[in-house]
């Protein structure tokens, strides 16, 4: 599955690069590949808004209702029959399957990797011809050659772990129990810096498509929040 979606989102990449590299000369420290590898992942992310944007709205959802959740686990504990009832009329009566969240995740994941697979991969997945992939300019600002790991780790592997932790913030509400609070917190921490070393050894173009991943992620939650703030109010 992967691979297949991986030639069709490889085939987006080199066709937004051809069309790219056809608007004039190629600026020396901003590549036509790295336009491109930036343009695919806005677009990327554009494929994926419906379903972002569902998730948002469950999980939304989901903040909204835990507090109900933890009476009726509290108040029935010694019943789980009885327990799985009141759960039931509550996911009924607030339109919440709580099955939702695992179904995004479950359409979003193979999309994921495989786009992963196209930028560990270029030559297999977009530009069949090795010979034309080395002789393109890969260099974006700092970095020479977007094949090769960021040599600076205040650059994308920063960028990286701070876009990453700005994303989990984002997408933290206020609303979770403190359990919840903790292990989001915990997250939080946690991700960043397991992102920032993986982004060390990455081919920089991995990174590049992960800093403008999590900078798209983080104006739609922001956008997102604010929307379904505003429908509450008016509820």
């Amino acid at each position: 599955m992967t691979a297949f979606l991986g030639n069709i989102l490889g085939g987006l990449l080199k066709f937004i690069y051809d069309m790219v590299s056809m608007i004039g000369t190629e600026p020396a420290n901003f590549s036509f590949y790295a336009m491109a590898i930036i343009i695919t992942t806005v677009i990327f992310k554009l494929i994926l808004l419906p379903v972002s944007l569902h998730q948002s709205k469950s999980s939304k959802k989901m903040n909204e209702i835990q507090p109900k959740m933890k009476e009726i686990q509290t108040k029935y504990k010694n019943d789980p029959q009885t327990a799985q009832a009141k759960m039931a009329e509550l996911y009924k009566e607030h339109k919440y399957n709580p099955a939702s969240g695992c179904l995004v995740l479950l359409i979003q994941l193979p999309i994921i990797l495989a786009f992963f697979k196209v930028m560990g991969n270029p030559t297999t997945f977009a530009f069949k011809d090795p010979a034309v992939y080395e002789a393109m300019n890969k260099t974006f600002f700092w970095i020479k050659n977007l094949n090769n790991p960021d040599p600076y780790l205040w650059g994308l592997p920063l960028l990286a772990a701070a876009t990453t932790y700005l994303q989990s913030v984002t997408m933290t509400s206020a609303n979770t129990d403190p359990q919840a609070q903790a292990t989001q917190r915990m997250m939080n921490m946690f991700l960043p810096i397991m992102i920032f070393m993986a982004a060390r050894g990455f081919a920089a173009g991995l990174a590049l498509y992960w800093v403008i991943s999590n900078i798209f992620s983080i104006i739609q939650q922001i956008i997102s929040n604010k929307s379904l703030g505003k429908i509450k109010e008016e509820n």
